[in-house]
């Protein structure tokens, strides 16, 4: 435990400390997006923060490399590797759009490419779920699998960045989460779960190094090299834990153990993933491209009922947190235990979340009885 505590603060304060000199690179570059009708800041703010936590990820993993206790991961496996290259690519490309907006088309090709090129060298999930066990998939309807879970997710994660930390904060959520998991599982799975811990672990020490200096006011934007870069980053971890891991050994003999490897990534990114359910839905019975910009996301939504953009971010990290861990927790614990827990849990954040509207809605109807005993 101690040795991943180590290449998260590792991870952490190599992207703490590399994200000023990325912001004036970024200004350097022009890599200032102008404000926009969509955008809820309203000071041109530098972009391309995904650059730092690329160089963040990649000196945690040389660290670990030489970290004794863990460097026998890299041995006679280079997935790490892989998906470090996987990240580069994807970063670029993400840095490609923060300077010259591209198109949405080249830059879902893009995405697609990277996807296929990493889960042909090895990042797959091998085993997918069929009745109440698990199959070897064909080497093709492995690669389609995993390309499409990874593409997927680096949308869902570029979907939900619009406020300032919420993304970042999601997805820091998701690998703690996943880490968990994986810690819990490497008592028994050594060669896979270690590797997708060291992984989880260095995510979310670059989160929280990005984090504090992404809290509003942020200094510098994640972008899409940032956005795309952890939806890819958390994908790989949990395809590394899920992919060849049989889940149906953890516990109960119900059926989500089962279809772990296809619901974990979907479930510790859910509000992402909703969010973009929700906006290509929404923009396809407007007749609109499923990429068109909106007003219309979550975190909009949360703005617009009243509440500020920090409590909005902590409402929607609250969210992530207990369906994340919620999903997880009924692979340890009873199911009926989980549940009495979540179901205490969510009257709670309701309340929450739509506290600043109904408190505006009785202000109005006070207001409107004072001018009713007026006339």
């Amino acid at each position: 435990m101690r040795v991943y505590i180590f290449i998260a603060a590792v991870a952490g304060g190599a992207t703490y400390l590399l994200i000023p000199l990325i912001r004036h690179l970024a200004i350097d570059m022009g890599a200032v997006g102008e404000v926009r009708a969509r955008d809820v800041h309203t000071v041109p703010t530098p972009r391309m923060g995904g650059l730092g936590m690329l160089l963040g990820f990649a000196v945690a993993l040389c660290f670990a490399y030489g970290t004794p206790w863990v460097s026998g991961l890299f041995i006679n496996d280079n997935q790490a590797w892989v998906i470090l290259v996987g990240a580069v690519l994807i970063c670029l490309l993400g840095i490609a759009d923060d300077i010259w907006d591209l198109d949405w088309m080249l830059k879902l090709a893009g995405q697609l490419l990277i996807a296929v090129l990493v889960s042909w060298q090895g990042v797959q999930i091998i085993s997918l779920p069929w009745g109440r066990s698990l199959i070897t998939a064909s080497p093709s309807v492995s690669m389609a699998v995993t390309a499409f879970l990874i593409v997927a997710s680096i949308n869902a994660v570029n979907f939900v960045d619009g406020l300032d930390g919420l993304a970042a904060g999601i997805v820091a959520v998701g690998g703690v989460a996943f880490a968990f998991y994986s810690y819990v599982l490497s008592r028994d799975q050594p060669s896979y779960s270690s590797m997708a811990t060291l992984l989880d672990v260095a995510l979310v020490g670059v989160c929280v190094g990005f984090i504090l200096h992404n809290w509003h006011p942020a200094k510098l934007f994640m972008g899409d090299s940032g956005s795309m870069l952890l939806g890819y980053l958390l994908t790989c971890a949990s395809i590394v834990m899920t992919g060849r891991f049989d889940p149906a050994t953890v516990g109960s003999g119900a059926y989500l153990p089962v279809f772990m490897p296809i619901l974990l990534p979907i479930l510790v990114l859910f509000i992402p993933v909703l969010d973009m359910m929700l906006a290509i839905v929404r923009r396809l019975s407007h007749g609109q491209s499923p990429m068109h910009p909106d007003r219309m996301h979550l975190h909009h939504r949360m703005l617009r009922i009243g509440h500020s953009v920090r409590s909005a971010v902590l409402i929607l990290w609250g969210w992530a947190f207990l369906i994340a861990f919620g999903s997880l927790m009924t692979l340890f614990l009873p199911f009926q235990e989980v549940m009495i827990v979540v179901v205490c849990i969510v009257p709670l954040l309701t309340v929450v979340t739509l506290a600043p509207h109904y408190s505006r809605r009785m202000r109005e109807i006070r207001k409107e009885q004072r001018n009713h005993g007026k006339q």
